[in-house]
Formats: structure tokens, C-alpha cells, sequence
């Protein structure tokens, strides 16, 4: 089991879908965050990926979602959508996002009267913070990142790709650019 599934498993209180693809990282500083949403943006596999972000406050979530979305071309100001719940980007090429933040969903409910489902089932690369809080209503992330800051301001992640665009997208990352674990 992974350090995201184990995550997962400890925030939703059951067992996760099973990995098909993972991979542990470690990065000693933020160029090495932003090295690697350079390489997961240049993946021709994001464009209808969903992805969820997981780890602490402080872990570094809303910082590899702004390099993400840097690389992908999106100018002007990238924000946690802490209160809007999302915030919509559109990439020079076309490419609608839709960055969550899930942290303070409280009412499943809430999922249909903001019309989240149509996002959904809408063309485009989706990005969720805290997507335990909205466990019930979301599909299987294709991969989930789970983020632990160290005291040193390293991070540690770890992978875990739970659907087959997921795997194919965590294979085609250049190792080079993953500075990965031993």
C-alpha cells in the first residue's frame, strides 16, 4: 500500500481502489515542485484527468496546482478556491480547468446545486484539495498526489494512479524530472 492510499484510507475510513501504478518522490525544494508539473503538463494524458491533492495544511497542494497550471500556460492570479470551492482556469490552448477545494464542503448536497456534476462529465483537466470532504460524490481520481512537508521544507509524495489514464500518465513522466525515491 502507498503512502496516498494509506492517507486516503485513514481520511475516507475504507479501502481505497487498489493502485495500478505508483511512485514515491522526494523534493528538497520548490523548483523541484515546479519541475515536475512542467513534465505532468507537457503529458498529453492530463487534458480529462482528474486529479486529487492530498496533505496537511502547509504540505504544498495550492503550490504544485499554481506551477501545474503555470505550465499549462494559464496566466493572471492562480488562488486556493478555499472559499469559492472552485475556480475555473481556461490554458492558452483551449484547455478548461477547474481547480477544487474541497476544504470546506460540508453537504453533499451542495455537490448538485452548484452543478459539479456537469463539470464532471465535462471535457477538461480537473484538479481537487481535500476530496475526502467530498469523497461520496466524487469519481476515482486518476491519480492521487499525496503531499507530507518535512521539517527541512523538503517534501515527500507519493503517486498512486487508480485508473488506467492515471497509470499511463505516471509512466510517461521522464524520471528525470521526478526526483524519485530509492
Amino acid at each position: 500500500m502507498t503512502a496516498a492510499d494509506h492517507h486516503q484510507r485513514e481520511i475516507v475510513g475504507s479501502a481505497p481502489a487498489p493502485a495500478l501504478e505508483t511512485r514515491s518522490l522526494s523534493w528538497a525544494s520548490e523548483e523541484d515542485t515546479q519541475r515536475f508539473a512542467a513534465a505532468l503538463a507537457r503529458q498529453p494524458g492530463l487534458r480529462d484527468a482528474f486529479l486529487t491533492l492530498y496533505g496537511d495544511l502547509g504540505a504544498g497542494k495550492t503550490t504544485l496546482v499554481r506551477h501545474l497550471l503555470r505550465a499549462l500556460g494559464v496566466a493572471g492570479r492562480i488562488k486556493s478556491p478555499t472559499y469559492a470551492v472552485v475556480e475555473p482556469h481556461r490554458a492558452p490552448d483551449g484547455l478548461d480547468i477547474w481547480h477544487f477545494d474541497f476544504y470546506r464542503f460540508d453537504d453533499p448536497r451542495e455537490w448538485e446545486d452548484a452543478g459539479f456534476r456537469d463539470i464532471f462529465a465535462s471535457p477538461g483537466l480537473k484538479i481537487a484539495e481535500w476530496p475526502d470532504k467530498a469523497a461520496a460524490v466524487l469519481p476515482p481520481a486518476d491519480v492521487a498526489i499525496c503531499l507530507h512537508a518535512n521539517d527541512d521544507a523538503s517534501r515527500r509524495v507519493a503517486l498512486s494512479a487508480h485508473t488506467p489514464r492515471g497509470a499511463a500518465l505516471l509512466r510517461a513522466l521522464p524520471s528525470s524530472s521526478l526526483s524519485e525515491n530509492p
